[in-house]
């Protein structure tokens, strides 16, 4: 990694850590940003609020055609300066029967729309509401970061091989598990190889996202953990038969916004909003996973053309998109419960899945 790239990448951990510690950020030297949820400062206020479009929409401040991207910023203007509870309350759906009046607000131009768009995919990346005070002055502590900072630190070149080793599992004796980590992202994704590794034959591979509450809890409320079960199931299968299989287990909880975003948007669902829905209101994308670092994955260790375990059809082109050659689609459905039902509907009827 050259210097330049060096510290671009850092710049952007800085970011994410001042986000997460509630600092303020000054992106591409044109905004200066104080995240709503995690910022403190006794007595701050802005006149200034940088939200989503999808939250804009909610506000009555967007059409439904300007939240077609609802992690789309938009900055509004409130009669009154915007403290940081008012922020809060404004930055998170959830609370919305809570604290039902809100306003007058205004939309304005974006100024910086580049700056802005970043600063939301840092939010995001950070794992906090995507939701800012816009401050007029620049504080002391501010960490200044930049649109081709991110850019540089997304970039999937600089994931490497950490380690690897023999991990006997449930499903195979004989697994290795190699861990992949670039150095200033934290996440530290894997791969399970399941069988030996072969040229001749494409081997059988699932990408699944990190997902707490389904891998690990047992929840219900999707089918996570017995889709990481049964693939890898199906991967020993194969494996008896001469093939292999290839699991890559990336750390990009709920298809990317995050853990706690996660929860937040299951309690939406639990007020009537379906997945892609709950994710909307809260300015996330529906679908906000790396892609790129699965093909980066896939090449550090030597593989061609996969045979894909997913019922989406978005992965395949995602996939191929990325440079990816997908030999086959292997369809990876497994039988609802009264739990779930609603979630593998959205995902029949909204995002494409190919679901009976």
């Amino acid at each position: 990694m050259s210097l330049a790239a060096t510290g671009a990448s850092r710049r952007v951990a800085l970011a994410l850590d001042a986000l997460r510690h509630g600092w303020a950020v000054a992106v591409d030297q044109t905004l200066t940003l104080l995240p709503a949820e995690t910022g403190f400062a006794p007595g701050l206020s802005a006149p200034r609020m940088l939200i989503s479009a999808a939250r804009a929409t909610t506000l009555k401040l967007a059409n439904q055609r300007d939240a077609a991207v609802p992690e789309a910023p938009v900055v509004i203007h409130g009669a009154d300066p915007f403290d940081l509870a008012q922020a809060r309350v404004l930055a998170d759906p959830a609370l919305d029967l809570a604290y039902p009046l809100k306003g007058p607000f205004r939309a304005e131009p974006l100024g910086s729309p580049a700056a802005a768009a970043t600063a939301m995919e840092l939010a995001r990346l950070a794992g906090i509401l995507p939701a800012f005070l816009v401050l007029d002055t620049m504080p002391d502590e501010a960490q200044a970061v930049s649109t081709a900072d991110l850019a540089a630190w997304k970039d999937p070149a600089h994931l490497a091989i950490a380690s690897r080793a023999r991990l006997p599992v449930a499903a195979c004796e004989t697994a290795e598990i190699i861990a992949f980590r670039a150095r200033d992202d934290l996440r530290e994704h894997v791969a399970l190889v399941i069988g030996d590794q072969r040229g001749d034959r494409p081997p059988l591979v699932r990408l699944h996202s990190e997902c707490l509450t389904g891998d690990i809890l047992g929840s219900l409320k999707c089918d996570c953990g017995p889709q990481l079960h049964a693939a890898l199931g199906a991967m020993a299968t194969e494996a008896d038969m001469g093939g292999w299989g290839v699991l890559l287990y990336l750390r990009q909880e709920g298809r990317g916004i995050g853990l706690i975003n996660k929860l937040r948007a299951y309690r939406l669902q639990d007020q009537g909003f379906d997945t892609v829905d709950a994710n909307n209101r809260l300015g996330l994308p529906t679908e906000a996973r790396d892609f790129p670092v699965a093909a980066r994955m896939l090449d550090l260790l030597g593989v061609g053309a996969i045979r894909l375990m997913t019922n989406n059809p978005a992965k395949v082109a995602a996939l191929e998109a990325v440079g990816v050659r997908v030999a086959e689609r292997v369809p990876h459905q497994l039988p609802a419960n009264p739990h779930n039902e609603r979630y593998l509907a959205t995902k029949r009827d909204r995002t494409g899945h190919l679901l009976g």
